[in-house]
């Protein structure tokens, strides 16, 4: 039986996710504060990770782009993996070039929302005029999120590939090479 077609990316939003991920340098072990600070000297522009507790009904996390700088808004109430994916996501924003779009009327007006429950410090004017320009297309949001899933799965890998340990039976093997195991990537 075939997957339904919204549960199987295209080929060529995979190829060009992989792309994306395969340029970005990542600290071993990962460390956030230091990932965020390097792809901001790469990029030449300023990149703030801001933790906020997110009330429930809230974006898990957002990505707010200003003339100054880039803010990635991240919720303290949620675990370590979760909070590291919510970067990776907003990060492959960035990464992709996703500027978003106009929201309308009621994107704007749920984004304006939940940004003054997350932003209560800024004026309603600008979460206005920033969240009406970060709403993604539905092709953004799975680009952004298979680049947060490539650059995750290379978080939790070793550098250097490892041969399988033997006791390693094939299906787990034929799943790894599945989901791009280090043997089928360029080396960054």
């Amino acid at each position: 039986m075939a997957r339904p077609s919204w549960r199987r990316p295209a080929r060529p939003l995979w190829k060009r996710a992989r792309q994306v991920a395969d340029t970005v340098s990542l600290p071993e072990p990962f460390d956030a504060e230091a990932f965020v600070a390097s792809l901001a000297a790469e990029r030449g522009r300023p990149i703030e990770l801001m933790p906020v507790s997110a009330p429930e009904g809230a974006p898990c996390g957002l990505l707010m782009s200003t003339e100054r700088a880039d803010y990635i808004l991240y919720p303290t109430n949620t675990t370590a993996l979760h909070r590291r994916h919510i970067l990776l996501h907003e990060v492959g924003h960035l990464l992709c070039g996703h500027v978003g779009s106009d929201a309308g009327a009621d994107g704007a007006a749920i984004d304006a929302v939940a940004g003054r429950q997350l932003m209560p410090h800024l004026s309603a004017e600008l979460v206005r005029r920033v969240l009406g320009r970060t709403t993604y297309t539905e092709v953004e949001e799975r680009e952004a999120e298979l680049v947060a899933s490539l650059l995750a799965q290379r978080v939790v890998r070793p550098a250097a590939p490892r041969a399988p340990a033997p006791d390693v039976p094939d299906g787990v093997r034929r799943f790894d090479s599945l989901f791009g195991g280090r043997s089928r990537r360029r080396a960054p």
